[in-house]
């Protein structure tokens, strides 16, 4: 996929998931711009924070003045009901659907034909742990973001949604019952999400909006029941 002289917004873009997206578009030939808390030579500033927004998107339009493809991939904060304060609850959506509705919005009269966007969810939007409910309630937000932006955008923009299950940032290999557990018999890794990222922004991907693609290795397909299959409940 070539992506020369395009123009990549990746959030959260400085590590983990984030970074190996920037990299995989950056090997394409794209520009990309990374807004990230995390110190470094990218625009670092709070997706919470409005202001910090209008600022991004003003510098990225005046160096730019176009946006082809807008990642939303910045992490909320995760905590659960027992512990998770109503102002952190808030700052989970700001970070987790909040600022992708706004940068969509603020990019909208800059978008270019053929334009896409694609918002990182998470497996959790389906699916949850005990104690996960302000990175679940944002992850599932911005998938449902997803489809309704697709109908607001369409004919404008492509907007589609990647769902990642258990993915190891640093590439980590596991074995036995981590890796045997999923069906696809592996934890996953960044470039299983930054392939289909940017697939999902090729032309390749031209009649694909509003979908939300859960990359998991099988998990969230997988019946389990005590006692069946070697699974036990103790």
């Amino acid at each position: 996929m070539n992506f020369k002289d395009k123009v990549a917004i990746v959030t959260g873009g400085a590590q983990g998931i984030g970074r190996c997206i920037t990299e995989e578009f950056q090997k394409a030939g794209a520009m990309v711009c990374v807004i990230d808390k995390q110190q470094g030579n990218h625009f670092v500033g709070d997706l919470a924070d409005k202001e910090t927004l209008e600022q991004f998107a003003k510098e990225v339009i005046e160096k730019h003045g176009q946006v082809d493809y807008l990642i939303n991939n910045a992490l909320p904060l995760m905590k659960g009901i027992c512990e998770c304060s109503y102002e952190e609850f808030q700052y989970a959506l700001s970070v987790g659907v909040t600022a992708p509705f706004y940068l969509t919005k603020l990019f909208a009269p800059y978008f270019t034909k053929g334009a896409a966007i694609v918002n990182i969810s998470s497996s959790r939007d389906r699916m949850s742990q005990p104690q996960t409910e302000s990175y679940t309630a944002a992850k599932g937000g911005i998938a449902a973001l997803t489809h309704a932006l697709a109908v607001s955008l369409a004919g404008r923009v492509r907007v589609n949604s990647i769902s990642p299950g258990w993915i190891d940032t640093a590439y980590t290999v596991y074995e036995g019952s981590d890796a045997i557990q999923q069906p696809a018999g592996r934890v996953g890794n960044p470039m299983d999400i930054a392939n289909m990222a940017l697939y999902l922004c090729s032309d390749k991907a031209g009649f694909i909006t509003g979908e939300n693609i859960c990359i998991d290795g099988g998990m969230t397909h997988q019946m389990i029941y005590h006692g069946d299959n070697g699974w036990t409940l103790k």
